[in-house]
């Protein structure tokens, strides 16, 4: 769940494009880029077309990309992607050019309060209005003049990273609360350090959280408070397909990852120290029924997924957590490309017409 500092979106692109309807060739595809706006947020969409990509640097960033190009004939289906805490789409735009290649349209979330910029709603603030802001610009390119006629948005995919999985997996009817964090974090916070103590880098802070997470310690459920028993969640009946990488997974009430009833993939770092494994994705895939292994990514730790990822934010990110927050070294960048590769498989298997 990285808090990074690098700079926003690519500037906003004037639309200007014909979509025709038909699934494209991605033989020949380029990556095109274009931005939209979504219930008053930023909605990056990148999607294939014909027009030669160009070295274009965004802040720290360099990509390969075709700014505004017309997109190529195809009937589009869409992957909605959510970023980590205080994550950015430019950190994943790997995956979404790969996607793009497929034949998708990927629409890129940038979360109010939540991002690289702006991490005043990070947490459970955040984790709450996600998937209403997923929704949201489900419900905007629906409604883009230019867009919305030519998309296909009866089924949807999601894909989320990190607390990004706390949005694609509340989409299908997975349920979290406030109460169940704070069990979770008082039976097991020292070894759950990175995601119950995230972004504490220093001692002090995390006491200070202990203390908060202790004041609950023996006190029964129904005295914790309305605020902290309140399950959140509720499904978006277009979401078709999910598939999360390295998720926060600890929170969700196991009975209702028992009720979902869409295919998710899950990704997973091995060495993943910010959301281990053992308390996050194998939750997930333990009480899921729905839930399948798509990929572990050898060696890698939680931030070996981002791609691309240059030093200088991966540095920054780091600074900002007690454990997990560095590339794993001696990390081999192909056990990502074959995680993304798997998460492209995915979807063309359960969206594709």
């Amino acid at each position: 769940m990285p808090r990074s500092r690098f700079r926003p979106l690519l500037p906003a692109l004037a639309l200007g494009v014909t979509l025709v309807l038909g699934f494209a060739s991605a033989a020949v595809a380029q990556t095109g880029v274009a931005q939209i706006e979504a219930d008053g947020m930023p909605l990056r969409l990148v999607y294939p077309t014909a027009a030669r990509a160009r070295p274009m640097a965004s802040g720290p960033f360099n990509l390969s990309v075709a700014p505004a190009a017309p997109p190529l004939p195809g009937a589009r289906r869409v992957v909605l992607m959510s970023h980590d805490t205080g994550g950015n789409p430019l950190a994943e735009h790997a995956l979404s050019a790969r996607l793009a290649a497929a034949g998708f349209v990927v629409a890129q979330l940038l979360h109010r309060g939540d991002n690289n910029a702006d991490v005043t709603a990070a947490g459970p603030e955040s984790w709450r209005q996600r998937p209403r802001e997923a929704s949201a610009a489900l419900d905007a390119l629906a409604a883009h003049p230019d867009w919305g006629p030519r998309l296909r948005l009866d089924r949807v995919g999601v894909h989320g990273t990190s607390a990004g999985a706390i949005t694609a997996m509340t989409l299908v009817g997975a349920k979290w609360s406030l109460r169940d964090l704070i069990r979770h974090c008082l039976a097991v916070g020292e070894a759950d350090l990175g995601f119950c103590y995230n972004g504490l880098p220093d001692e002090a802070a995390r006491a200070a959280r202990r203390a908060r997470f202790e004041s609950a310690r023996n006190v029964p459920d129904f005295m914790l408070g309305q605020e902290n028993n309140a399950r959140h969640g509720g499904r978006d009946p277009r979401i078709a397909v999910v598939a999360v990488s390295i998720p926060v997974g600890a929170i969700f009430r196991a009975d209702s990852l028992a009720q979902v009833a869409v295919p998710v993939g899950v990704v997973r770092a091995e060495a993943d120290r910010l959301t281990p494994n053992a308390f996050h994705a194998d939750h997930l895939l333990r009480h899921c029924g729905t839930c399948t292994p798509l990929a572990v990514m050898a060696g890698a730790g939680h931030m070996d997924a981002m791609s691309p990822w240059p030093s200088s934010v991966a540095n920054a990110v780091a600074e900002r957590h007690p454990v997990g927050g560095r590339p794993e070294p001696g990390f081999n960048p192909a056990e990502r490309a074959a995680a993304q590769a798997a998460i492209v498989q995915h979807f063309v298997r359960h969206l594709a017409p």
